[in-house]
């Protein structure tokens, strides 16, 4: 009985260990509540460049793993789907020196270009854009500096976990299951936090879209995503 207990308790170990090292799969119970994948861990199906266009040779999949090559030509891609309330998901890994960033609500604005609010992704060490606590990652770049209570960041070359949740004007960010970022689009600090940032001449105002597309960023060095999940809300 207890050689049996014994060889239970394996099997269990061993389907659990299967189980949690699954990249890129939504399970039957997942989808029923409404999460799909957005890469697929094979091709770069359901994304393009900002233009339109295929995916560029600087962006390669490997392995279950989608890369931003450090030569610098592989642009930013962004979903086909336009997105409002989510729940996103992802792992990315960064080089060092790496600076990257994953966007949403990404859209042409009247006055301003295509833009989209941006869960900033960096090596905080490192990467030339750290002087700045609202450029550091975890932060809604260059508006909302990340917490610093709770910030775990694994070092460049190991994975990290994002997940953005949007939903009606209310935003958070998380960075490994801690939360770095909450803010209010319509609130009065968001509005003075804009007006103090880059994006202070954009019209209509910065972050006050409702619906867009989202970014892959690719902004010099390399950078890996894996994981991309995102639930309608």
């Amino acid at each position: 009985m207890r050689r049996s207990f014994s060889v239970f308790m394996i099997l269990v170990a061993f389907s659990a260990t299967v189980f949690a090292q699954k990249q890129n799969y939504v399970s039957k119970s997942s989808k029923k509540r409404g999460w799909t994948l957005l890469f697929d861990g094979e091709t770069t199906k359901g994304w393009t460049t900002t233009s339109g266009a295929e995916v560029p040779a600087g962006w390669s999949v490997s392995n279950g793993v989608l890369t931003a090559n450090a030569d610098g030509n592989g642009g930013d891609i962004v979903t086909k789907t336009e997105y409002s309330d989510f729940e996103l998901t992802l792992d990315y890994r960064v080089a060092l020196t790496s600076n990257s960033g994953v966007k949403y609500f990404y859209t042409k604005y009247a006055n301003g270009g295509d833009l989209g609010l941006e869960f900033q992704i960096l090596d905080d060490a490192l990467a030339e854009d750290n002087k700045q606590d609202n450029h550091l990652t975890g932060a809604l770049y260059d508006i909302i500096e990340p917490s610093k209570t709770f910030k775990k960041l694994n070092r460049p070359g190991e994975w990290n976990s994002i997940k953005i949740i949007a939903k009606g004007q209310s935003v958070e960010h998380y960075l490994n299951d801690y939360k770095m970022v909450s803010f209010s689009r319509d609130s009065k600090q968001f509005k003075d936090a804009v007006a103090a940032s880059k994006f202070s001449k954009v019209s209509p105002a910065f972050g006050s879209v409702n619906k867009g597309r989202i970014l892959l960023q690719e902004h010099g060095g390399e950078v890996s995503f894996k994981n991309i999940k995102i639930k309608k809300l």
